[in-house]
């Protein structure tokens, strides 16, 4: 089933050429959060599997920049769509914080091409907690619609106790809730005030990939944690810098009332 775009005029996606021949594709979201455990999860997905940049986000309220790479001279919006037809696959690379204003109007746009294109999305956030350094962090996932099958068939446990997820994420939770559509999201333990890469493959190891049927090695983001932490520190302490509404993350409901 090709995918397309939405029109300029009610914003949305802008897809490029070629046109990406899709079953039943699985979207992982990457905006960045606490831990950034969603997006360094995505950029690692997005580098390993080859996956090319297929169409821009044009929501109304993100940022209006350019973003542009060492060693390449091409500039792209900042919120970005890649896919892999081989493993019928999308992926939402965010290189910008989403502003609380516009979290709405995010979430509501993008949850728009996602119904009418019949994609699944796979919701990823942090979960702030306290751990020795050896302790593997508790992953534990969520759904809403029809979703819940694709978890059976899994080891993924069901949280411990009752929780809240805010930002731009907890928007497309909070909408895939209220239309009831199949979405999945998996909530980690992670740092809550440093780039958290060992967080992020544990999302990648025992979430995404069983329940997208991927096989990724994760061993290169855990032998290159030191330098991706101080690569991401300065967007690490910017999302802690904001409000909840702006920083995607899991907390206990508890704590949110």
């Amino acid at each position: 089933m090709p995918l397309t775009g939405i029109g300029r005029d009610m914003g949305g996606v802008r897809v490029h050429e070629p046109e990406a021949d899709l079953e039943n594709p699985t979207l992982v979201e990457g905006f960045p959060g606490v831990g950034l455990v969603g997006k360094i999860a995505t950029d690692h997905l997005i580098d390993r599997l080859d996956m090319r940049h297929y169409a821009s986000v044009d929501c109304e309220g993100l940022p209006q920049i350019g973003v542009y790479r060492g060693g390449d001279r091409t500039a792209r919006p900042p919120v970005r769509l890649y896919v892999s037809e081989e493993h019928d696959l999308l992926a939402l690379q965010s290189d910008a914080p989403i502003r609380s204003e516009a979290v709405d109007s995010v979430a509501d746009c993008l949850t728009g091409w996602i119904v009418s294109h019949d994609v699944t999305p796979l919701y990823l956030s942090g979960l702030p907690a306290e751990r020795e350094t050896e302790d593997r962090p508790d992953l534990y996932g969520i759904t809403t619609g029809n979703a819940a099958e694709r978890l059976e068939a899994t080891d993924i446990p069901i949280p411990p106790e009752d929780g809240v997820v805010t930002g731009p994420t907890g928007a497309l939770l909070n909408r895939a809730a209220l239309e009831n559509y199949g979405s999945l999201s998996f909530v980690v333990e992670c740092n809550p005030q440093f780039p958290d890469p060992e967080a992020a493959s544990v999302l990648l190891d025992d979430g995404i990939a069983p329940v997208a049927d991927l096989s990724v090695d994760v061993e290169d983001l855990l032998d290159r944690a030191e330098e991706i932490r101080s690569k991401r520190e300065q967007l690490a302490q910017q999302m802690q810098a904001v409000g909840q509404e702006e920083s995607s993350q899991a907390q206990p409901l508890r704590m949110y009332q």
